[in-house]
């Protein structure tokens, strides 16, 4: 009988590495199902909580913030691009792109657990930024992606305009960083084990295994 598995997966929907950590580990969690049944729940971080409205191109971003010249961001993306493409997933990315406020679609994925879609959310937030080129805080686009996860367009849209769950997902963000939560993707198990980055599926079937045998 497979063994019960609680998985934090503490992540943004901007984050390149949190869609490559994801399909790693769905595809593990896809080879080891005989030994364990996993309940995943999509916690927030915002990489960028500052960002204003309009967003920033991202080559400015990743210049101001990490010092990279346009060559390396250039090098980092096509990298990700094709680290993401080995795992069946599309990045349309380019030195237009922007970086956008989050805060909304983690406010619309508070809701979507309690709904019993948010892993479908999820998906469609990832597929909206990262393969459509969409902005994450745009309320037009997010109630697409709601409705493409199967949830109701106009209680998404009343969600986003009433500004609900706004103190929830601030709460949810200082708990994982009071638990010592700086990068992401960051999947917690059972509370009690911690996987960081966006490894391979590999490494994920790895551990998995590893924790299923020693509960």
């Amino acid at each position: 009988m497979p063994r019960p598995m609680k998985i934090d997966f503490v992540s943004d929907v901007s984050c390149p590495w949190c869609i490559i950590g994801l399909r790693g580990l769905e595809e593990a969690l896809a080879r080891t199902s005989d030994l364990i049944d996993a309940h995943i729940t999509f916690q927030p971080f915002e990489l960028n909580p500052a960002m204003p409205p309009e967003g920033q191109n991202i080559v400015e971003h990743v210049a101001e913030k990490y010092g990279s010249t346009p060559e390396q961001s250039a090098a980092n993306r096509e990298m990700i691009r094709a680290r993401a493409a080995e795992l069946g997933f599309t990045m349309r990315g380019t030195d237009r792109s922007r970086i956008y406020n989050t805060f909304d679609a983690h406010r619309l994925l508070h809701w979507a657990e309690m709904e019993r879609r948010q892993p479908a959310l999820k998906r469609a937030l990832f597929d909206a930024y990262f393969t459509d080129q969409q902005d994450p805080s745009n309320h037009d686009v997010l109630v697409a992606a709601a409705e493409k996860a199967g949830l109701d367009p106009d209680a998404a849209r009343e969600v986003l305009a009433s500004g609900r769950y706004a103190e929830e997902v601030r709460q949810a963000e200082q708990l994982w960083q009071s638990r010592g939560i700086s990068a992401v993707p960051a999947i917690v198990i059972d509370d009690r084990y911690l996987i960081s980055g966006g490894q391979p599926p590999e490494a994920f079937e790895q551990a998995l295994r590893r924790i299923a045998t020693e509960a």
